[in-house]
């Protein structure tokens, strides 16, 4: 598996473990309790998942870019990452919960959205990045 692959893979699992943790993680807590403990709905998890995601994604929609020379598949996952950044950075704090989660979803399903069009244009173009 070389860098391409690895990368756009690492994204979408990031994007969809971003996703999880802002659904389902609610509905854990209230069933078990005990996971209060590990702090998992604490703001210093969503800027570790964004120091995760930003270098990731980025490498791969760079080098998806360099490959396949799609602008749009850039500019949809600079826009998931944007607006991941700015749910983490602005917080509940400024959008409230439902804002925040709502903005990280987003951000997130734009990401693996972009990051499954690249895969999609290797597969199209033939160029054996992703065997």
């Amino acid at each position: 598996m070389n860098h391409q692959t690895l990368t756009d893979r690492m994204a979408i699992s990031l994007s969809f473990l971003c996703t999880l943790h802002c659904l389902a993680l609610p509905v854990l807590l209230a069933v078990v309790p005990s996971l209060t403990a590990l702090s998992l709905d604490d703001e210093a998890f969503h800027l570790w998942m964004l120091a995760a995601v930003v270098p990731i994604s980025g490498f791969a929609l760079a080098v998806g870019y360099r490959t396949h020379n799609s602008y749009q598949v850039l500019a949809i996952g600079s826009l998931g990452l944007l607006v991941m950044i700015l749910a983490a950075l602005l917080g509940h704090d400024w959008l409230g919960d439902a804002g925040e989660k709502i903005l990280t979803v987003l951000g997130a399903s734009v990401i693996a959205l972009a990051h499954y069009l690249n895969q999609r244009l290797c597969r199209e173009q033939d160029c054996r990045c992703h065997e």
